[in-house]
């Protein structure tokens, strides 16, 4: 039996019964399974994929069990299914026999052989006939095929229409890319590409900014000296634009207001080429510390960290020339990279729009005159966006917006904001929108 295969029925049944996220928990078992020489690479993805495709590979195994006793069945009885499931229909490199074996011995493992038994005839009943037929209305079928919530599926359509919604939920379910920020300050892009084909490690250049590569080899590339030495970081391209959209210029005086995990504030950072300062604020101390890591592994000089909750941080003066407020929010631009959060059942709408406004109304109080206030989200719904920004303009007329288009390239942008879609660029999905104040 697969001690990875193992650990990964543990995990997913921790986020699946408890709606937690899955990171830390991998963190624990990849050094664990390191030591024992197993493959950590296999680990994560079955776990993301698992978490990310639960409700599709659920309404798989339903077409071959009987639904009272499926509906009965308990959930980790049903999770070894999912994990039969996913490797049948998503892991190309490991063969159906392979999958069902491994599957029906962590069954008997866990359980006896008459689990293992049931196991072994959903899946070898997929095997014969895997010909799934889904529901004729579009948004149950869109839920069903690409496992999502209706309730979800529902939005994206309204706002996007069914078939970018199908789109969406395509690009959503792919496997996530490594994409990194060359640290300018160590090195340039047409150096780290030669460096790394050099090593059999192939990048390509992004097409949102100069600054931001790609590779599918994300081990490797993490693994190599590089990283440690501070030559590049892990930073999605959408992330970049909004801290390219803020313009930092030598000198400035900058604050990130939530920061963590610290990739725009180092971004920042770099772009003032250890001039200025950027203080970093975020209330949890492990991400504080997260952050200090990374600049000193970047060797920036420039970021002071706060661990402070960034509504209590003082005194309030308008002393920065820039305030980034890159909010909480329902992160529905990431959910290539998050698999759980499409299953964040216990996330409050209400409650994260009223942070948002808060936010808003107490980065204002930091900016200068003439200086920006910078808002971001990495979410696609517009009640978190546009409408926050158009709501603070209207109560807020010493603050007007500096058009996005006139800064970054206008493919990424909409109505003067910076916006990206992901199915059509291939980032992430980000909101921003910067607002200057008068003098």
């Amino acid at each position: 039996m697969s001690i990875v295969r193992q650990q990964a029925h543990k995990i997913i049944f921790s986020v699946l019964k408890k709606n937690v996220f899955s990171n830390k928990m991998l963190l624990q078992a990849k050094t664990r399974l390191r030591k024992q020489n197993e493959d950590t690479n296999l680990l994560y993805t079955l776990v993301k994929g698992t978490i990310k495709l639960w409700k599709h590979l659920d309404y798989v195994a339903k077409q071959y069990a009987d639904p009272k006793k499926f509906e009965n069945t308990d959930l980790k009885i049903k999770i070894l299914l999912y994990l039969g499931l996913y490797q049948m229909m998503y892991c190309n490199s490991i063969p159906d026999h392979a999958a069902i074996n491994e599957t029906v011995e962590l069954a008997k493992t866990l359980y006896n052989d008459k689990v293992g038994k049931f196991v072994n005839a959903i899946l070898r009943a997929h095997q014969r006939n895997p010909e799934i037929k889904y529901p004729e209305n579009t948004i149950q079928r869109l839920a069903f095929q690409y496992s999502f919530e209706e309730d979800m599926i529902k939005t994206l359509i309204d706002i996007y229409g069914e078939e970018e919604t199908e789109y969406a939920c395509l690009y959503f379910n792919d496997i996530p890319k490594l994409k990194v920020r060359v640290n300018l300050m160590a090195t340039d892009p047409v150096k780290f590409l030669a460096y790394f084909k050099r090593r059999d490690t192939e990048f390509l250049r992004s097409e949102a900014s100069d600054n931001f590569l790609v590779t599918s080899s994300g081990e490797s590339a993490l693994l190599d000296v590089s990283f440690q030495e501070g030559y590049f970081s892990i930073q999605d391209p959408a992330a970049g634009l909004v801290v390219e959209l803020m313009e930092p210029l030598l000198d400035m005086s900058i604050v990130d207001m939530f920061a963590a995990p610290g990739s725009k504030a180092c971004y920042i950072a770099e772009i003032l080429q250890g001039t200025g300062e950027v203080i970093a604020i975020d209330k949890i101390p492990n991400k504080c510390k997260l952050i200090k890591q990374n600049s000193e592994r970047l060797q920036l000089r420039n970021i002071k960290v706060v661990a402070e909750d960034a509504f209590k941080y003082a005194p309030i003066a308008p002393a920065y020339d820039k305030v980034l407020l890159d909010v909480p929010c329902s992160g529905w631009g990431v959910m290539q990279k998050k698999a759980e959060l499409r299953w964040q059942r216990n996330q409050d709408i209400n409650q994260l729009l009223k942070l948002q406004e808060q936010a808003l109304k107490r980065g204002a109080m930091f900016v200068c005159p003439g200086g920006d206030l910078i808002y971001s989200t990495c979410t696609l719904n517009p009640a978190e966006n546009e409408k926050q920004v158009k709501k603070f303009l209207k109560l807020n007329p010493d603050f007007s917006l500096v058009r996005a288009e006139n800064i970054i390239s206008k493919e990424y942008t909409d109505s003067g904001f910076l916006k990206t879609t992901p199915w059509k660029h291939n980032i992430d999905g980000a909101f921003a929108a910067r607002m200057r104040r008068k003098i």
